[in-house]
C-alpha cells in the first residue's frame, strides 16, 4: 500500500507549525459559516453556501495534514494524525477564547449537552484526527501509485459524495443540507482509505 519512501515530514515542531496552521484554516472556515448563517436568510441559497463551507473545511481538515506530513509511509500517516490533533486543540483554545465569550453558537448546541459548553470537543477531537488520518491514507496510497497527490485532485472524490448526499438528503428534506454534505464527505473519504488498504500487500 505504502511506498518506503522517506519523505515523510515528523518533527516535532513541524507538526506543532502544521496543527495551528489547520486549527487556524478551521476556526476561519467556522466564522464563515457563521457568518451566513447570521447574515443571510433562510433558505434554499443559504444552505448551498454553508454546505461549500461545510466542504471546504473537510477538504482542509481531511487532507491539509497530510500535505504537511507529506504522508508516504506509516509514519507519514501518523504524523499527518497528530497535526490533525493539533489542530483541534488549536482550534478549542480558539473557539474558547474568542468564539464562545461572544455566544457564537446558538444555545441549541450547548442544549444537546445538557447545559454543557464542554460535550462537543472531544468529539471534535475524534473527528479531526480520525479525518486527517483517512486523508493521509488516501495521500499515501495515491503516492505509491505514483499518482497526483495535490490536494485538489484528492479531494475530487470525497467533494463529490459531499455533494450528492447533500443534494440527495438535504433537496429531499431528510437532512440539512450541510450535515448531509459533511456526512457524504466523511463516508466517501472512509470508503477510499478502505480500499487504499484493501490493496496492501
Amino acid at each position: 500500500m505504502i511506498s518506503t519512501a522517506t519523505a515523510d515530514r515528523s518533527e516535532f515542531r513541524h507538526i506543532l507549525i502544521s496543527g495551528t496552521i489547520v486549527g487556524a484554516a478551521i476556526a476561519a472556515a467556522v466564522v464563515v459559516f457563521l457568518l451566513v448563517a447570521w447574515l443571510l436568510p433562510a433558505g434554499v441559497l443559504t444552505s448551498l453556501l454553508l454546505m461549500l463551507i461545510v466542504l471546504a473545511g473537510g477538504t482542509l481538515a481531511a487532507f491539509l495534514p497530510g500535505s504537511f506530513a507529506t504522508s508516504r509511509t506509516v509514519q507519514g500517516i501518523a504524523s499527518a494524525a497528530a497535526i490533525g490533533l493539533w489542530g483541534t486543540i488549536v482550534f478549542m483554545a480558539i473557539d474558547i477564547i474568542l468564539l464562545r465569550p461572544f455566544k457564537a453558537f446558538p444555545w441549541t448546541w450547548d442544549a444537546v449537552g445538557g447545559g454543557s459548553t464542554w460535550w462537543y470537543l472531544p468529539i471534535w477531537w475524534m473527528l479531526g484526527t480520525f479525518l486527517a488520518w483517512m486523508g493521509a491514507i488516501v495521500t499515501a496510497g495515491r503516492a505509491v501509485r505514483a499518482g497526483n497527490t495535490a490536494i485538489r485532485s484528492l479531494a475530487i472524490a470525497p467533494l463529490g459524495g459531499g455533494l450528492a448526499a447533500a443534494l440527495g438528503l438535504g433537496l429531499g428534506g431528510l437532512m440539512l443540507m450541510p450535515v448531509a454534505a459533511g456526512l457524504g464527505f466523511a463516508v466517501t473519504l472512509v470508503i477510499f482509505a478502505l480500499i487504499v488498504l484493501s490493496r496492501r500487500g
